[in-house]
């Protein structure tokens, strides 16, 4: 009783992390990957959303529209207040439960399939190499969820700056007018682009966590909140570093109309030609803005929800 009473005091004041969080006593129930998952990217995207939206208005405004992230965020609420900024946050909501769990069980599995192909390995310690397969494996995977709920995102978050005006009035009316229009086919438009930014991105954003998880980790000690903050949010820093050109990218072929792109190359090259090769990083101050509170929250977020399902189970 005395050693759980220390736990307990130790989580509430901050000075280490939830025993669930690790896996080695985490609940072993898929019910606990889902709700775990689920309360990461919860936090992870009512952190981010702001950040995001400014990201994607830059990543697919005409030229000259916005002198930068500032005038973007200036305009942006002139139009629709504060509210503006959390247009289209449904659709990352409603998908982000299953997308960071089945990220994170594609993580496991990734790390699963390395020791399977290494059974004469000496250590069971894999290496930042391994960790960035598992990583990429990862990203692969979850662009299953991701791509249709980016593509819904871009739409809603930019359908004001297009001919036309506002099309869709929320998250459900959009996928069902563009089910309607195109099918899967346009729901799962921009699916390489997505890839290209999330299999390596994914690769790096583990590789991150797993660094700075072991570099704060002090040997025979849980490892504190604060570390996993930094951990969490330097994982997102990492990937959002060398996501950005397939992300711009993404955001221009999901927000544009039918046939004005042949695919992912054809995009960069029209991007590039017409604009220069800064265009392909546009949206990088808000990425980068996003990154570190977003995916520290996140991390923070699957631990607590973690803990919760330990106490429950």
């Amino acid at each position: 009783m005395g050693e759980k009473k220390r736990e307990v005091d130790q989580v509430k004041a901050g000075t280490r992390l939830p025993r669930a969080e690790h896996p080695e006593t985490a609940p072993n129930f898929p019910a606990s990957a889902f709700l775990g998952g689920g309360c990461g990217g919860i936090a992870n995207v009512l952190a981010g959303q702001p950040f995001d939206t400014l990201k994607v208005r830059m990543q697919t405004a005409a030229p000259g529209q916005y002198s930068g992230l500032v005038d973007c965020f200036k305009q942006t609420i002139a139009k629709d207040g504060l509210r503006a900024l959390y247009r289209g946050v449904s659709a990352p909501l409603i998908g982000v439960t299953p997308m960071w769990a089945l990220s994170f069980w594609s993580y496991d599995l990734g790390q699963r399939i390395v020791y399977a192909a290494t059974p004469a390995r000496k250590t069971k310690e894999m290496n930042m190499l391994e960790f960035a397969f598992a990583g990429g494996f990862s990203g692969w995977v979850t662009c299953i969820i991701a791509t249709p709920m980016e593509r819904v995102k871009v739409v809603l978050q930019t359908q004001d700056q297009v001919k036309g005006g506002v099309k869709y009035k929320g998250m459900i009316d959009a996928s069902v007018g563009m089910f309607k229009e195109g099918g899967f086919g346009s729901l799962y438009r921009g699916t390489i682009a997505t890839m290209a930014r999330d299999i390596p991105g994914s690769a790096a954003y583990f590789v991150a966590y797993e660094y700075f998880y072991r570099l704060l980790k002090k040997d025979g000690q849980n490892i504190s909140i604060g570390a996993t903050l930094f951990a969490g949010g330097m994982s997102g820093v990492a990937m959002w570093s060398i996501a950005i050109p397939p992300d711009v990218i993404k955001s221009r072929i999901q927000a544009s109309p039918p046939g004005m792109y042949s695919g992912f190359v054809d995009c960069g090259v029209k991007m590039v030609r017409a604009e220069g090769p800064g265009a392909l990083f546009k949206g990088l101050g808000p990425a980068l803005l996003r990154a570190f509170p977003a995916n520290a929250a996140g991390f923070l977020g699957r631990a607590l929800g973690m803990e919760v399902l330990h106490q429950l189970w």
